[in-house]
């Protein structure tokens, strides 16, 4: 047995069946393993190792246990860093393998050679290196435990290319293992019951850990324990169901009147599995001085970023159901008539109709359409900009698994963030919104979905602009500085039926609900094409450029 063998034998031992790669010369041995046990891991060979990345991530999120994503040294490397940035931000469990030079060859500036340690220790869980054939079954199991374990995240194999093609003799492959549950004390769990007790007017931020345990069920139990109204963090809408009394919509870029409002009024804060991150935060000015936080989350070092009144270390669904259980008076009755009017609110926000377009295509009405064609539990991916407001809005989300958004902000996530949910989610429809500039970015991935038969749908919100940059240099300076952020787009639907997916263009609104039909009635990947005006740049009204 290699090295390359013995990787993928404890791959296999983990219960991992995907992986996504970019070839490269420096793993040989390793797509030789993986040829030959192409039958137990199903190997998805995208464009450019930033497809390879943001698929695995997309599938970690979706799947909740990592794929893997196979890079050559040096470009290679390089290239796939976005997608573990966004899986280090997204808590995503992801395992990436770099081939490296030989180990005779390292230190001397050899061809393609970087220092993985140095590079990848700010944002990865780990980087790991095995020194001898005999070690890589160990370090991989060792990397696949740690991806998944307390607060899930991407970790970094590195593997020299004499490691994987040496003799690992007769080596052991190590058995997976199930992940190690953190529960909170009963200790813990009795101050946070005392502070919901005493409240007045709570409020749950639910974050990515209730995603990734898979927690949406405690946290509707709890809901109802507590009567505590529901707002979801950055990008984690799935994580609650957008239709129930307690939910009072997403604590995204910018919040409603109605949510400031709300949140004038709370006076304990639960966050749910969230890291708190900036975004829903507001750059991390969110909670006030006079607000009691209860901090639910498995790893302590994000617990010690924040002045919790009762931090709780624990996997969000032991803790919830712990709370939940120790709640044993219902919720007053105003508490719960207080919410049911916020979720009033957040329901009238959520409906089309209050921003008017000013050019020729509502994009209120598209996501409108998009959502009332696909089934509850089907999947949407949306990319970094301004357009995806647009979704974050209008689309509800009732069911869990459902949605897969870069918390990072990275563009050129959602086409191949399709391709790893469908993997992830075979038997759900898989709908990405990008922008023209997105696209750009990352849409020859659409080969690969062809290649794949994977019939993703994608809708290109195209402006011709990279808007979020224009949105800021507007509000900042004024009209007359608009620099550096137009852009010419091309036909995306000439470009989508070259790379071999059907493809539809929509010049005004009447024209989207045929297209639609027509891209969602073709059995194989299909693209829409849907040219906005750069005055609808956002889903908070107008701007006029």
């Amino acid at each position: 047995m290699t090295g390359g063998e013995a990787l993928v034998a404890t791959l296999i031992s983990h219960g991992v069946t995907q992986a996504f790669c970019v070839p490269g010369e420096s793993y040989l041995a390793v797509l030789d393993a993986l040829r030959r046990e192409q039958r137990r891991i199903r190997l998805v060979t995208t464009r450019h190792e930033s497809g390879a990345t943001f698929a695995a991530e997309a599938y970690g999120k979706l799947a909740r246990r990592p794929a893997v994503a196979l890079v050559t040294r040096g470009p290679g490397a390089s290239n796939g860093a976005i997608g573990v940035h966004t899986a280090a931000q997204d808590s995503t469990p992801l395992l990436l393998c770099i081939g490296q030079v030989p180990t005779r060859a390292k230190g001397r500036e050899a061809f393609q050679e970087i220092d993985y340690h140095l590079m990848y220790a700010p944002i990865a869980k780990a980087v790991f290196e095995p020194s001898s054939p005999e070690d890589v079954a160990d370090f991989t199991a060792r990397a696949l435990r740690l991806s998944v374990s307390g607060r899930p995240g991407p970790v970094v194999l590195v593997l020299p290319e004499d490691i994987t093609e040496g003799a690992a003799g007769d080596v052991r492959i190590p058995e997976g293992a199930p992940r190690f549950r953190v529960v909170p004390s009963p200790d813990a769990v009795a101050q946070a019951v005392a502070l919901i007790q005493a409240a007045t007017r709570p409020i749950v931020i639910a974050g990515e850990m209730v995603a990734f345990d898979d927690a949406t069920d405690e946290l509707l139990r709890f809901a109802e324990a507590s009567g505590a109204c529901v707002a979801t963090a950055w990008r984690r809408q799935d994580t609650f169901p957008n239709n129930h009394e307690a939910y009072i919509g997403h604590f995204g870029t910018g919040r409603a009147q109605f949510q400031r409002e709300a949140w004038k009024e709370c006076d304990v804060v639960i966050a749910a599995g969230s890291r708190l991150d900036d975004v829903t935060t507001e750059e991390f000015t969110l909670l006030r001085a006079d607000q009691r936080l209860i901090h639910i989350h498995p790893d302590p070092s994000i617990l010690a970023r924040w002045r919790a009144d009762a931090p709780i270390p624990g996997d969000p669904g032991v803790a919830l159901a712990a709370l939940s259980a120790a709640l044993r008076t219902p919720p007053p009755a105003e508490r719960r008539a207080w919410r049911r009017k916020i979720h009033a609110a957040y329901d009238a926000h959520a409906t089309p109709g209050h921003v008017v377009a000013r050019g020729a295509v509502d994009l209120a009405r598209v996501v409108e359409t998009v959502t009332a064609t696909l089934p509850p539990d089907g999947i949407v991916t949306n990319d970094a900009g301004n357009f995806a407001t647009w979704v974050h809005r209008y689309h509800r989300f009732t069911r869990p698994a459902t949605q897969a958004a870069p918390s990072s902000g990275a563009m050129g996530y959602a086409v191949p963030a399709a391709i790893g949910a469908k993997l992830a989610r075979p038997e759900r429809p898989v709908v990405a919104f990008v922008g023209d500039g997105g696209f750009l970015m990352t849409g020859q991935e659409l080969t690969t979905a062809v290649q794949e038969q994977l019939p993703i749908k994608v809708i290109v919100c195209d402006n011709s602009a990279y808007a979020t940059i224009l949105m800021h240099q507007h509000k900042r300076f004024g009209p007359e500085a608009i620099y550096g952020v137009r852009i010419q787009s091309p036909d995306f639907a000439a470009v989508a039926r070259a790379y071999g997916a059907a493809a539809f263009t929509v010049e005004k609104t009447s024209q989207f609900v045929e297209a639609w039909a027509a891209a969602l009635k073709h059995d194989g990947p299909a693209l829409v094409h849907v040219q906005t005006d750069i005055q609808d740049i956002s889903a908070a009204g107008p701007l006029n450029a």
